[in-house]
């Protein structure tokens, strides 16, 4: 959720090129509708936003979730940087900022909210690092499309739990993408193609899963 609508697209541009899945806002109503309507990994909120600013809508949204939340703002001042911490915000950026900082931080958040203290996470043979959105597979080098990666990543770090197939698509499907089709479909056979048909079990009539 940004402000300036040059900013507010590269961020999403970089965000999708990591494979992430982004939803927009360009004023805290839409914002707050979204943040508490669906369950977000993470949030990047601007705290100069029209009609609910960002102080407002992290402190509403706070009443109901616990969403990871980075802010933005141009604004270095302690005491501001101490308001947003204090108003529920997890990690704080100022601008101007490295787009590659953002992205990390990002990272660390969605590790952090899944209880994961490393980069790397193992599979059996199949191992992911997660910075350098990379896979190996006894030892050798895998490429995966982002989409696969970051289907592959979203059942990992949460590897042993059922995730439905409803829950992946809010996760990793954007606002823009037909939930209807077989996407899923299409990349899940292509991982499993790649890196072995026993890394991601089925179950049916519940999702997909990883082992533990």
């Amino acid at each position: 959720m940004e402000d300036e609508p040059r900013l507010h697209r590269n961020l999403a541009k970089a965000l999708r090129e990591e494979g992430y899945a982004v939803d927009t806002a360009g004023d805290g109503d839409d914002g707050l509708f979204k943040a508490e309507t669906y369950d977000y990994d993470a949030i990047v909120l601007d705290v100069m936003l029209p009609k609910v600013d960002g102080w407002e809508l992290l402190a509403r949204l706070r009443q109901q979730k616990q969403t990871p939340v980075l802010m933005l703002t141009a604004r270095d001042a302690p005491s501001d940087r101490v308001r947003g911490l204090d108003t529920g915000a997890d990690d704080y950026l100022i601008k101007p900022f490295d787009v590659s900082e953002l992205l990390a931080r990002v990272r660390a958040l969605i590790r952090r909210s899944a209880k994961k203290t490393t980069n790397i996470i193992e599979i059996g043979e199949v191992v992911l690092d997660t910075r350098a959105r990379s896979v190996t597979r006894t030892g050798q080098p895998v490429t995966l499309t982002a989409r696969e990666f970051a289907i592959l990543e979203y059942l990992a770090l949460h590897r042993g739990e059922v995730i439905s197939r409803t829950e992946l698509y809010e996760h990793l499907f954007d606002e823009n993408d037909d939930t209807l089709s077989n996407l899923l479909d299409v990349h899940i056979f292509s991982i499993r193609k790649k890196l072995g048909a026993e890394l991601i079990a089925t179950r049916r009539g519940q999702g997909y899963c990883t082992e533990k």
